[in-house]
């Protein structure tokens, strides 16, 4: 296998081997225990069907063989633009069974020439892609633009994907192999490509599983989607315990409050958004439709008190949960604790991940239980590293080595995590990350607009909206139409508009956004709501 450059170290790796947080487990062969042991038992099923452990194991070697034949070798990477579908595990499965590693993070968001760009950044020998699928399929021919990705030496369409006809060759059983890559970003919005073996993602769910006590007789649905890491948290506690997984998107005209009610799952995943709509979905409703619902996983952004309560006054469980792509849901509530901890705060977490917090100035000095600071993490859940970058590597770290998160939060003296806020400027809407430098950046190429600040408008579905800050004298109704024009994602479009004759100042001439916020939240400050005609989503 080609070696991929990590932070494994073998002095921790023994350590987390002797705890029991690193296994020999891979993620095939947890499949393939539960293939032999239950093999008629249906394992997974998403909006088109339902497949049994057997059934997905066959397709699992089939689609591993496939690879081999066309090519590909350890340590090559596999790439999905995909929707939520069971081919997006079974590759992901074929890739641990095989020694490749799977980039599932490819948004239906992307266009197509940013598609290429991610390929070719990873050096990417395989990809897997669904017809129309993507912000601008309809009218941009892919093909033609794969072309001249030299690196590719395979593609697929889904629909295409081997289900039958495994080769002999035996499955790849280093559970430290790279598996697993995912697109995140900082402020600036530049992704950074997290790489995670099947022991590091393995680690936090044997947590999770352990303590909120899954078993083969769980049926956990996933409503967030397969390019999300929190998607891959639920896959990872499904091959755990053998359980019944749920996921893909209903079709219409069916809701997600139907498929809830007709799969009755008694273990949702998801973030804050989700569960705000099925709470409003439901309060319109003659019947329970989440009746079946035992824990409501909440996680991707920060969870309002007020939801977390109206699940637990409905005999829910609230799963409140702090992580991100580099380090999965490693902060959790646990099923006994207190009303007040389980609404307010993501709890202790579990034995994978160790959290401390540091002065936001400086990251190296630990701060005092209860101070609010940068929040710092380490431990078997950790990812191992950001492929082919090794300045970002390097610069989450601090000098002890704890990972920096950019988040700033506080312990209580239970060891609780209360979240206060970020360092970082992304903006989190309803579990979508929007990056204000590029909406910045778009933003200045109209000639009339002088400066420009992105900063978040609180709201209480959404988590937060965005507000573009301006001075100049350009018309409220152009700035969105020239946005879109410049090609922002619609997804990505501010949702207020506010003038501004100045801007508050740092000493060194960077705008204070912390002040644009608090004048906008004292009511000193009115943004303006984009209307609906301009091209802005709800």
């Amino acid at each position: 296998m080609r070696p991929f450059l990590t932070l494994h170290h073998p002095r921790a790796a023994r350590r987390y081997y002797e705890e029991g947080t690193w296994r020999d487990d891979t993620l095939y062969g947890l499949l393939a225990l539960h293939a032999e042991a239950t093999p008629t038992l249906p394992a997974v099923r998403d909006h088109l069907r339902e497949v049994t452990w057997a059934q997905l194991r066959d397709e699992v070697d089939a689609v591993a063989h496939d690879l081999r034949l066309r090519g590909l070798e350890g340590g090559d990477i596999v790439s999905l633009w995909i929707s939520s579908r069971i081919e997006s595990i079974a590759v992901l499965l074929a890739c641990s069974r095989g020694g490749f590693a799977c980039n599932p993070s490819l948004h239906r968001s992307y266009t197509s020439a940013e598609i290429v760009a991610l390929l070719e950044r990873l050096g990417a020998a395989a990809f897997v892609t669904e017809r129309g699928w993507g912000i601008d399929r309809r009218t941009t021919a892919l093909e033609p633009l794969l072309d001249g990705v030299q690196s590719l030496v395979a593609r697929y369409d889904v629909a295409d994907l081997p289900k039958r006809g495994a080769g002999e060759a035996p499955p790849v059983d280093d559970p430290d192999k790279i598996v697993y890559l995912a697109f995140t970003s900082g402020t600036t919005g530049t992704p950074k490509c997290v790489m995670h073996s099947d022991n590091t993602l393995l680690a936090n769910a044997r947590d999770l599983v352990r303590d909120w006590g899954h078993d083969s007789s769980t049926r956990l649905l996933t409503l967030s989607p397969l390019s999300h890491h929190i998607a891959w948290v639920a896959v990872a506690q499904w091959l755990l315990t053998g359980c019944y997984l749920v996921t893909g998107t209903p079709k219409a005209p069916l809701s997600v409050l139907e498929w809830i009610a007709d799969n009755r799952p008694n273990y949702v995943m998801g973030v804050p958004t989700h569960a705000i709509d099925l709470l409003a979905a439901q309060a319109a409703q003659g019947r329970d439709m989440l009746a079946s619902i035992r824990i409501f996983y909440m996680a991707g952004s920060s969870i309002p008190p007020v939801v977390a309560e109206a699940f637990a006054a409905r005999g829910i469980k609230p799963q409140n949960v702090y992580g991100m792509t580099e380090n999965s849901s490693h902060q959790y509530t646990a099923p006994d604790d207190a009303a007040d901890i389980a609404t307010s705060t993501c709890g202790r977490g579990g034995r994978a991940y160790e959290v401390r917090i540091f002065d936001t100035e400086n990251a190296n000095a630990e701060v005092p239980q209860g101070v609010a600071g940068q929040i710092g993490g380490r431990g078997a859940a950790l990812m191992l590293g950001y492929l082919s970058n090794q300045e970002a590597t390097a610069h989450s770290f601090n000098a002890d080595g704890w990972f920096l998160s950019g988040d700033v939060g506080r312990l209580d003296a239970q060891g609780n995590l209360r979240i206060e806020g970020r360092l970082k400027d992304i903006i989190i809407r309803g579990g979508h990350n929007i990056y204000p430098a590029q909406i910045e950046a778009l933003a200045l190429r109209h000639q009339l607009i002088e400066k420009a600040a992105v900063v978040p408008v609180a709201d209480a579905r959404l988590g937060e909206r965005v507000c573009l800050v301006f001075s100049g004298s350009a018309a409220l109704t152009d700035i969105v139409p020239r946005l879109l024009a410049e090609g922002l994602s619609k997804a990505d479009l501010p949702e207020f508009l506010l003038r501004v004759e100045s801007f508050p100042l740092t000493a060194s001439g960077k705008v204070l956004k912390r002040e644009l916020v608090d004048r906008i939240r004292r009511g000193e400050l009115a943004p303006e709501p984009v209307r609906q005609s301009e091209g802005a989503s709800s």
